[in-house]
C-alpha cells in the first residue's frame, strides 16, 4: 500500500506545512485572490487599500506618501471648511463686494468638489484618502471666493491676472495628484497636465461669457473684453504648465525610476 507524506514531512522539492503552523494571520488563497485587483499601472488593491506594486518600490508616486501624512488631512479639512464659510458669508450676508459677481451661480459649481470627491472616494474605497488632490481642487475656488468677499478684485486691478495664474497651478496640481495615485509613469505627464489646464480655461471663459451675457445669478460686473479673455487664456495656460512641472516633480514617481 502506498502511503503519502505526512503534513510535516519535507520533500526534496517542496515543504508541506501543517495548517496549524501557518498562523492566524494567513488568509485562504481563494480569499486573497477574490479581494485583490491587479492594475496594469502598478497598483494592487487589497480590500480597498491601495498599494504600489512597481519594481523597484522607489518608483511609486510620491503623492501616496503625501496623502498618508496627517498634515495633509488637516490642511484638506481646513481648505474645505473655509470654502463653505466663505460662501455662507457671501450669500447669507451679501456684502457690497460680491454685488454683481454671480455668487449664487458660483456656489454649486465651487462647492461641488466638497461633496463629490468624498463620495467617489467612499464608493471606490480609496485608501489612503486623496487629501492632496481634494485640497488642491478646492483651493482655487476658495481663493477666488475670498478675493470677492474681501473686495480684493476691486481694490487691486491686477488681482484677476495674478489669480488666474496661481489658481491654474493648483488646479493642474490636483489633476496630477489624482492621476499619480493610479499611474506611476512620468512619460508625457507634463504635456497632459498642460493640456488639461488649457481645456479648463477655455471652458471657464465660455462660462464667464455666458453668465455675463445672460446676467444669470446676478452677474453684471464681470467687465469682460476681448483683451481680458485673451490675457486670461495666456495666464492660466502658463500657470497650468508651471503647475504641471511642479506636480510631476513633487507628486509623481521619483526621478529616474519610471521615465
Amino acid at each position: 500500500m502506498l502511503v503519502g507524506p505526512s503534513p510535516a514531512q519535507v520533500d526534496d522539492d517542496f515543504t508541506v506545512t501543517d495548517d496549524a503552523d501557518r498562523g492566524t494571520d494567513c488568509a485562504p488563497l481563494d480569499a486573497v485572490v477574490a479581494t485583490r485587483a491587479v492594475r496594469p499601472t502598478g497598483l494592487r488593491e487589497y480590500g480597498g487599500v491601495v498599494a504600489c506594486d512597481v519594481e523597484p518600490p522607489s518608483a511609486c508616486s510620491r503623492v501616496l506618501d503625501v496623502d498618508r501624512h496627517p498634515v495633509a488631512k488637516w490642511v484638506n479639512l481646513a481648505v474645505k471648511a473655509a470654502l463653505v464659510a466663505a460662501f455662507a458669508v457671501a450669500i447669507g450676508l451679501s456684502p457690497d463686494t460680491v454685488e454683481g459677481k454671480a455668487m449664487g451661480f458660483r456656489a454649486p459649481l465651487f462647492l461641488a468638489p466638497v461633496v463629490i470627491v468624498p463620495i467617489v472616494a467612499r464608493v471606490r474605497r480609496w485608501d489612503p484618502y486623496p487629501h492632496t488632490a481634494d485640497a488642491l481642487l478646492a483651493a482655487p475656488f476658495l481663493i477666488d471666493t475670498l478675493g470677492n468677499v474681501f473686495g480684493v478684485y476691486d481694490e487691486f486691478a491686477r488681482t484677476d491676472d495674478v489669480l488666474h495664474a496661481i489658481n491654474w497651478v493648483l488646479l493642474v496640481g490636483a489633476f496630477h495628484a489624482f492621476r499619480f495615485r493610479n499611474v506611476h509613469d512620468r512619460r508625457d505627464a507634463v504635456l497632459l497636465g498642460y493640456g488639461f489646464g488649457a481645456i479648463a480655461i477655455v471652458w471657464w471663459e465660455i462660462m464667464e461669457w455666458a453668465v455675463s451675457e445672460d446676467g444669470f445669478g446676478g452677474a453684471g460686473a464681470l467687465s469682460l473684453t476681448y483683451g481680458d479673455t485673451i490675457g486670461d487664456l495666456l495666464l492660466s495656460s502658463t500657470g497650468g504648465l508651471i503647475g504641471s512641472l511642479i506636480a510631476v516633480r513633487w507628486l509623481g514617481p521619483r526621478r529616474g525610476s519610471v521615465l
